[in-house]
């Protein structure tokens, strides 16, 4: 399963309250996140399909990495990640 496809199941089959929006603002309070792991937290998934998100593209723009350093804006990657290709569905 894609990043894309995991963010359109979660977001059609939770209703929308209150304790959700709080969740999703405490996981981008901090504007970085470090490395395959903090992408998986990030994105509530595994770290192989954290590694398939960073792999994909889809998110390039907020990561920087430098060697083996990992460092991705989290408010941008959820922003990226959450656009709509116009090639794939």
């Amino acid at each position: 399963m894609t990043g894309e496809e995991f963010l359109f199941l979660s977001n059609s089959t939770t209703p929308k309250t209150e304790t959700c929006q709080v969740k999703v603002t405490d996981a981008t309070s901090s504007k970085y996140v470090y490395g395959l792991k903090g992408i998986a937290d990030l994105f509530g998934c595994s770290i192989p399909t954290a590694n398939r998100i960073k792999k994909s593209g889809r998110i390039d723009k907020a990561i920087k990495q430098i060697g083996r350093k990992i460092i991705v804006n989290a408010e941008l990657a959820l922003e990226l990640a959450g656009q709509k290709t116009g090639g794939r569905r």
